[in-house]
């Protein structure tokens, strides 16, 4: 597991750079977004893997990783806004945003750590497909639960699914670095 907690820290500073690189040229303008909004922006990305991963001709030239890496960076903003609340206006320096993004980074790692420990690195056997596929069927989840006002019965809260998203996003990546 040494290798996956290695693996899934460089995954996390490419995304991480991206992040902090966007947070300079737009500032924190997502923290207007409510969180289907960002459950959206999230869907966008999945269905474009899904379709790269079915297609044979593509339009645009960027491939699966960056798309990846959104869903990573999208599921972190919207980890940010439930613990924040959504604003009016942006209102965090890209300090805070980068201290906010680490913490939830961290606390979603140690999640994938523990899981990682009971499952036996299963994922290390998946396709990148079927990540692709488990994000959205988590996606499907967080719809169904923000369309019933965040309210459960027995299913874990739409932050446990983010993580589970990023989580299933960072495992697509450390396949696609692998090929």
């Amino acid at each position: 597991m040494q290798d996956t907690s290695k693996q899934y820290d460089e995954v996390i500073a490419g995304c991480r750079s991206l992040f902090n690189n966007k947070m300079k040229d737009y500032g924190c303008a997502w923290r207007i977004l409510r969180l289907p909004s960002l459950t959206d922006q999230i869907f966008i990305k999945a269905q474009r893997i899904r379709g790269l991963q079915q297609n044979s001709v593509r339009k645009v030239d960027e491939g699966e990783m960056s798309e990846f890496i959104g869903i990573v960076n999208y599921c972190t903003m919207a980890l940010i806004q439930i613990e924040k609340g959504v604003v009016e206006q942006p209102d965090l320096s890209a300090d805070e945003a980068a201290k906010l993004y680490d913490k939830h980074i961290a606390e979603t790692k140690e999640l994938m750590m523990n899981k990682n420990h009971d499952y036996g690195e299963a994922w290390r056997d998946m396709r990148v497909s079927s990540l692709t596929d488990l994000i959205l069927q988590k996606l499907l989840r967080v719809k169904q639960i923000e369309n019933n006002s965040g309210k459960t019965i027995v299913s874990e809260g739409i932050d446990a699914n983010y993580q589970d998203m990023i989580n299933y996003a960072v495992f697509a990546m450390i396949h696609l670095n692998n090929e």
